[in-house]
């Protein structure tokens, strides 16, 4: 079986900074495409889709560009300003840029936002109506407590689907399953919403998880959205602070192993390829 990454970054700090980084973090260096093709291969993994890591606009026209030249990368998850005016031209002039194609969907870092009903502004409901027209998926990264405005965005855009990273960022390193599993089953409610099997690594204790710790969160997403609508990301290299890409790629694994054959290619495969349009 071979896998689609849904979801991974890339960064070069002579480039930009990335200010969200700690200064003594291990992730304050470089990560490059390089640095992944190797682990990707040697784990299965042929396609990718490489995800905006910093509210910039050059960012975007770079990893278009890095697409246009890189096997790997499928498609690209990228950033734009969804309050502009003109953000459906915003969005047609990407799609002129060298490396245009491959752009798949738009990502805020809404969990940054101190308005847990960010989403669901005026001006930002317009700017996702366009990220709509232009068939482009719109990627969720939030915390739990941002989750009912997910839920009322997907209810009112139903023509806009939504992938939400992360599981939505449970507390897995508090062992608590409410109030995040039922506001996650309450968005899967809507046929416009998707899930990654993404990140939960780093939302338990990085020095001491276990199978055992993750295995709660990722059966709610599983029975919640089913596998037709559960796709595989390794969310590298933030996952290097609790894991190794082969690791997480095996532990997303061993969290899908009940799983039937053809439900386990739509985790790893199918959904991915479908959703984004691979």
């Amino acid at each position: 079986m071979t896998i689609v990454d849904a979801h991974h970054h890339v960064w070069d700090l002579s480039v930009r900074d990335q200010d969200w980084i700690a200064e003594d973090s291990p992730l304050r260096r470089d990560f490059t495409l390089e640095d992944l093709r190797p682990e990707a291969r040697a784990a299965g993994v042929d396609r990718t889709i490489l995800v905006q890591t910093i509210t910039v606009p050059e960012e975007t026209p770079e990893f278009l560009a890095l697409a246009a030249e890189q096997e790997l990368i499928a498609g690209v998850v990228g950033w734009t300003d969804l309050t502009r005016t003109d953000i459906a031209d915003e969005l047609a002039g990407l799609r002129e840029l060298p490396g245009g194609q491959y752009l798949k969907g738009i990502r805020h870092q809404v969990q940054g936002e101190p308005d847990p009903e960010w989403l669901l502004r005026p001006d930002v409901r317009r700017g996702l109506a366009a990220v709509a027209e232009a068939d482009l998926v719109y990627d969720l990264v939030v915390l739990p407590h941002q989750l009912p405005a997910c839920v009322r965005a997907a209810e009112a855009l139903p023509h806009l689907t939504f992938a939400l990273d992360h599981l939505g960022k449970p507390p897995v390193a508090g062992a608590r399953l409410e109030p995040w599993a039922t506001a996650v089953r309450t968005l899967a409610a809507f046929p416009n919403t998707v899930c990654k099997l993404s990140g939960l690594v780093t939302e338990a204790d990085p020095a001491s998880w276990t199978l055992d710790d993750l295995r709660p969160y990722a059966d709610t997403v599983l029975d919640a959205f089913g596998p037709g609508r559960l796709m595989f990301g390794s969310d590298w290299p933030v996952c290097t602070l609790a894991a190794s890409y082969g690791q997480v790629v095996s532990l997303a694994e061993e969290l899908t192993a009940s799983l039937d054959k053809s439900e386990r290619e739509q985790v790893f495969t199918g959904t991915a390829t479908r959703v984004y349009g691979l």
